[in-house]
């Protein structure tokens, strides 16, 4: 991972960390006063972080000393659990506890749109074509919201009553990987139809954990999927046969999150046991520990792409 990498952390006890991904360094912490943080995101271009909270979602500069955030968006009414960026970094979503979808144009105030899932959204991901959201609620409802049609184009319900907890699409848009509460993984060959809409092909049904799946994710090269738990391992999954690649084991409490280094060859995860772990995937060692969080740390955000933040060409 070279000089420019972003990795920031957060969760239960107010603060962002910023890390020196391969020193461990922790060399900025910023104050997050008004709730837990549950989600970060960085843009691509490295130069913003939103954090989103309880009900507020807050934007602060990546290359910079300034402690307070540039702006607030504060539409939902309940905790926001997903936070991302469309790709030039025009415009946030984001999802909520409240039962919401919303859009946020990061040039204008105020939210732009909103789309209703009659039930607490835990999970929302921007398929690569950047004309989907897909979101996941607490009811087991899948949901695709066509951008351009502005209208729910596809529902999917793997288990009625469980809940969805994470998704996950593959970089190149052929999977989407959907996972919940009962420990189970559902995949889906995503097919390009006409308009421009997704249509799912159910692929295959992986018993990933015993405990809840707390957080699914593809790897940018669409060779393996990562899954967290509350049984406090990280799984990583072959694609090609849904086999078992290998088990990280290290962390004392539940895993809530977990992101890619863009290269694949490196995953970082993020714990109630207060810390946040690099791992080689090559061996499933953790090279590197990151100490510093007082409470629950459950989310982190890492951007180690080539595109540097602080040049301007």
């Amino acid at each position: 991972m070279g000089s420019s990498v972003v990795l920031a952390t957060a969760g239960y006890d107010h603060t962002i960390r910023f890390w020196e991904a391969t020193s461990g360094i922790c060399y900025r912490t910023l104050q997050y006063a008004d709730s837990q943080v549950n989600k970060l995101e960085i843009t691509a271009d490295k130069t913003l972080i939103a954090a989103a909270g309880n009900p507020h979602i807050r934007l602060f500069e990546v290359n910079s000393n300034n402690p307070q955030p540039i702006i607030s968006y504060d539409g939902h009414s309940s905790n926001v659990t997903s936070v991302g960026f469309q790709k030039d970094g025009k415009w946030m979503y984001t999802g909520s506890e409240d039962g919401t979808v919303k859009i946020w144009d990061l040039r204008a105030p105020g939210c732009q749109r909103e789309y209703e899932s009659r039930a607490a959204v835990n999970t929302v991901v921007l398929h690569p074509n950047q004309g989907e959201l897909i979101s996941g609620d607490q009811h087991g409802n899948i949901r695709v919201w066509d951008l351009t049609a502005n209208a729910c184009s596809c529902e999917l319900v793997p288990e009625v009553g469980t809940a969805v907890r994470s998704l996950t699409v593959a970089m190149d848009g052929s999977l989407v990987v959907a996972a919940n509460n009962s420990g189970t993984c559902y995949v889906w060959r995503a097919m390009r139809g006409s308009y421009l809409t997704t249509h799912f092909e159910p692929l295959h049904k992986l018993r990933a954990h015993q405990g809840y799946v707390l957080k699914c994710m593809l790897s940018p090269d669409v060779r393996q999927l990562a899954t967290t738990s509350s049984d406090k391992t990280v799984k990583l999954w072959n694609l090609d046969g849904f086999t078992l690649d290998r088990t990280l084991a290290g962390h004392q409490r539940w895993v809530w999150d977990c992101v890619f280094s863009v290269d694949a060859a490196y995953l970082v995860t993020a714990s109630s046991d207060c810390t946040a772990r690099l791992w080689d995937l090559s061996t499933g060692d953790a090279i590197r520990i990151y100490s510093g969080h007082h409470k629950a740390c459950v989310t982190c955000a890492l951007n180690d792409s080539a595109i540097d933040g602080r040049d301007d060409s």
